[in-house]
């Protein structure tokens, strides 16, 4: 293999990229704009929820549990309504999503030990809206509980008990529980197929435009041939890996616990086990269209449900083992491991081999199968 050849590949297909505006927006643009718009689509967060109170107990107690709710700003008070029948035209209006009900005696049953009582009315017309802010709320009337009435009111009143509050809980990684934070590292792996994917095209589209008939003519070989394409399109993704980064830790304000260099070197293991399942399907692709289809059904379509991204990863045998077969499975892993708990390379060796085993058994697959002649 002469290095020389290879690099005039490289160097050609560098040339490409850069003068073709289509191609070099699908390398380097296309993953941070599909980061962008896809980590919107998949965040189940519910954003800035109004809130009506109907606070009929009116003592310091339920003053402080409304003042601990709307503290972050999450929860908009919009309305303070007196009576049931005040409800229903909040909702028809669609002023508030949901009322919080705070009855008579509600601080007299948490200082005498019984449980204490909220009622949350939410408009039902949103199911998933309305399942998100009723947990949001149980949530944070728990953690008022832990935090402050525990602490204080015991200390007032010689220790009295506090009843129907025994729920303790916290978060690692993702103290806020948005899924934005953890859904942004989940969908970068997926969307980096998008180099892969130009890789095919500018291998099917030499074929279909009867370029790659003057190549058989060159002293180029084969390995000379597919590697410096490669290398062309390996080194352009790495852009927008970085783009990607920025987007992600910027834009969306993901915390990053890890090493950078790390995560570049992970991500550039990520691209050779994707390029080279790229490779082998270019190899039986005739046209672009065949190679996108291929190339969006093994990487993009399936990663978005079996791969870890929205659900963990199936037990069953068959599921467990092609959610594997698939390189965004462990990139999924190694984005949320490096952005939200730190780790470094050492410890991700395991995804990180699996990704470097992909890469290496389907570049030398593409390498047996590639001819440098006309089928």
């Amino acid at each position: 293999m002469s290095m020389r050849r290879l690099l005039a590949v490289a160097r050609k297909e560098f040339r490409h990229i850069t003068r073709d505006v289509r191609t070099f927006f699908l390398v380097t643009v296309a993953p941070a704009l599909l980061l962008v718009t896809l980590s919107y689509v998949f965040a189940l967060d519910v954003g800035q929820i109004h809130l009506a109170v109907c606070d009929l107990d009116r003592t310091p107690l339920s003053r402080a549990l409304l003042a601990h709710l709307t503290a972050d700003g999450d929860l908009n008070v919009v309305a303070d309504v007196q009576r049931e029948a005040e409800i229903e035209p909040l909702f028809a209006r669609e002023v508030a999503d949901v009322v919080l009900v705070v009855p008579h005696g509600f601080a007299d049953a948490a200082l005498g030990g019984g449980p204490a009582r909220v009622q949350c009315v939410v408009d039902g017309a949103d199911a998933i809206t309305a399942l998100q802010t009723v947990s949001l709320l149980e949530s944070r009337v728990n953690a008022f509980v832990a935090d402050g009435l525990v602490a204080g009111l015991r200390d007032r009143h010689s220790g009295a008990a506090v009843g129907g509050f025994d729920v303790s809980s916290r978060a690692w990684y993702n103290e806020s529980l948005k899924a934005l934070i953890s859904m942004v590292p989940g969908i970068m792996a997926v969307i980096m197929c998008m180099p892969a994917l130009a890789l095919a095209l500018a291998l099917t589209r030499e074929k279909e435009t009867g370029s790659f008939e003057s190549l058989i003519a060159t002293p180029v070989r084969g390995g000379e041939y597919l590697f410096g394409k490669l290398l062309a399109y390996e080194s352009s993704g790495m852009v927008s890996v970085v783009l990607c980064w920025l987007i992600a830790t910027l834009w969306f304000r993901v915390p990053f616990r890890g090493n950078f260099l790390d995560f570049v070197l992970l991500a550039a293991i990520y691209m050779i086990a994707s390029m080279g399942i790229s490779l082998v399907v270019a190899n039986f692709a005739r046209n672009q269209q065949t190679a996108m289809f291929l190339i969006l059904m093994v990487f993009f379509v399936p990663s978005f449900f079996v791969a870890g991204l929205i659900l963990p990863v199936a037990n069953e045998p068959i599921a467990r083992a092609f959610a594997y077969t698939l390189p965004t499975t462990h990139f999924v892993t190694i984005c949320r491991s490096v952005f939200l708990k730190g780790l470094r390379a050492a410890a991700l060796w395991g995804p990180a081999s699996a990704l470097l085993g992909m890469g290496l058994v389907t570049q030398a697959i593409a390498l047996v199968l590639f001819k440098k002649k006309l089928a």
